[in-house]
């Protein structure tokens, strides 16, 4: 069965009883109308790369101790709702309904400002036999499969990345 945060759940509405420890909800429904001078803001990765969820509250206070009790009774109410639980489920289930894009083939290069990527159709050969590539960041060649000790006279002459990506001799 699979899991669809954004369904409606019987089960999940009805509400369960608060537990001993359970934090006060007494909170003002409005913020005063002065500007709180006092603000921590969270983040809460689920993992060390960009691709784990996130969830980023944050709290407000008129002196720092009100903004810290704040701040703690806010993660101890996320996690007794389950509110961390649920990201986690639904950031689960967003990403197995992604269908990654097809990656471009070949060496990215920079060109124009931006990096392009170059094609390379099947591969180079030479009546040595499979050429090889070689990358010098600014230039980029496919040169003579020629065995080493042959003689630079008797190589077949480099083929050089063009602007357009293609390979030719000069």
């Amino acid at each position: 069965m699979t899991f669809d945060p954004f369904a409606t759940n019987q089960a999940a509405t009805e509400q369960a009883p608060a537990p001993a420890h359970a934090v006060n909800n007494t909170m003002p429904a409005a913020v005063a109308s002065a500007p709180n001078p006092f603000k921590i803001g969270f983040t809460l990765k689920a993992a060390d790369q960009m691709s784990g969820e996130w969830l980023t509250p944050a709290v407000y206070g008129q002196t720092a101790q009100e903004t810290a009790e704040r701040g703690r009774d806010l993660i101890h109410a996320m996690q007794e709702v389950g509110l961390i639980d649920l990201t986690a489920k639904a950031a689960s289930y967003v990403r197995s309904q992604h269908i990654a894009p097809e990656k471009p083939k070949g060496k990215p290069s920079f060109q124009g400002g931006k990096v392009q990527h170059q094609a390379q159709e099947g591969e180079f050969t030479c009546e040595h036999g499979k050429r090889n590539f070689k990358d010098g960041g600014s230039w980029a060649a496919q040169f003579c499969g020629a065995p080493q000790g042959v003689p630079k006279s008797e190589q077949c002459p480099p083929l050089w990345r063009q602007k357009d990506g293609t390979f030719k001799a000069k």
